[in-house]
């Protein structure tokens, strides 16, 4: 009796320490449960913050500067000469060069990065899209400096043998490294489109008689074509707010021409060469950088809107 009395009570410890130790680790994650959504919190609103700050320096700084200068005159003049002795802030320059670097990327990752899509999509093996997406998204990964010298140093030299008058900065040897750079975002996002839409869709067309190729064109794009305009979209707005591809090997020339074998300049070409120049604090090149800059914002904001949009009218929901 005294054993089994012994052994009662060993195991009334037991359970009595069991007990606390899961009131403690109980207290632990009801403190945790407490604590993390109000770190959450408090990240999200240091997001929003830091948002809501960069939108009041850029409205401020573009107030003042539109308080020395015409917003007509910002925006639809054809010439800026910021240094001259009569300076000229027309931005239709840098709108010109910044929407013709945007197209002859995307007429180079639109069609690359559909193409790619479609075979790891619906060609590809598993092992082969193992090994081919992650190796096609460390493009993503390359420092957009190093395709800009890439661009300077070897593509415009290697254009320039097949089109003698191509200048030794232009626009469309950056339009066409900046194609390259966006291949992975548009390829990767249609793929994942792609790959959202349902075996069942496949497999029925396969059973009404259609081949792989008329599936894939006739019934998977088409299911998944807002992904894909969405990642369109949102490649373009990659290509506009790229900045040091263009810095490098479009030059600083603003012309208003399109031309693209002349060197033009870009919103975001432009605003390093504000910031980085002599341009003294207060004076009137000085806020034209955060003039141009909101007109950058805006340009991306609208793509994004867009892209919203367009993913929410055509998702198709299984």
């Amino acid at each position: 009796m005294s054993i089994n009395s012994h052994t009662n009570t060993q195991d009334t410890v037991r359970v009595k320490t069991l007990i606390e130790e899961s009131k403690d680790s109980r207290k632990l994650l009801m403190l945790g449960e407490k604590t993390i959504p109000k770190v959450l919190f408090v990240v999200a609103f240091l997001s929003l913050l830091t948002t809501v700050g960069i939108v009041l320096v850029l409205v401020t700084e573009t107030i003042e500067f539109f308080e020395r200068v015409s917003v007509i005159e910002f925006f639809t003049g054809t010439v800026l000469r910021p240094l001259s002795q009569n300076p000229e802030f027309g931005v239709l320059p840098l709108i010109n060069g910044t929407i013709i670097s945007s197209l002859i990327a995307m007429l180079v990752a639109g069609p690359i990065g559909i193409m790619t899509a479609v075979f790891l999509s619906e060609y590809a093996s598993d092992r082969t899209r193992r090994v081919l997406k992650p190796m096609l998204e460390l493009l993503a990964g390359i420092p957009t400096i190093v395709y800009g010298f890439f661009a300077f140093t070897f593509v415009t030299p290697l254009l320039r043998q097949f089109i003698p008058e191509l200048g030794a900065t232009n626009i469309l040897s950056p339009g066409l490294v900046m194609g390259i750079m966006i291949i992975p975002m548009i390829a990767s996002l249609s793929e994942d489109a792609m790959s959202a839409v349902p075996n069942a869709m496949r497999e029925g067309a396969l059973a009404l008689g259609a081949t792989k190729l008329e599936v894939t064109f006739k019934v998977i794009i088409p299911a998944a074509l807002s992904g894909i305009i969405a990642s369109f979209v949102l490649g373009i707005s990659r290509a506009i707010g790229e900045t040091m591809i263009v810095t490098i090997a479009s030059g600083s020339s603003k012309n208003f021409t399109l031309d693209v074998t002349e060197s033009m300049q870009t919103m975001t070409a432009y605003v390093v060469e504000v910031a980085a120049g002599d341009a003294p604090a207060g004076s009137t090149i000085y806020y034209s950088l955060y003039a141009v800059a909101m007109t950058l914002f805006l340009f991306t904001l609208v793509m994004n809107i867009l892209a919203r949009y367009v993913s929410r009218r055509f998702r198709e929901e299984y």
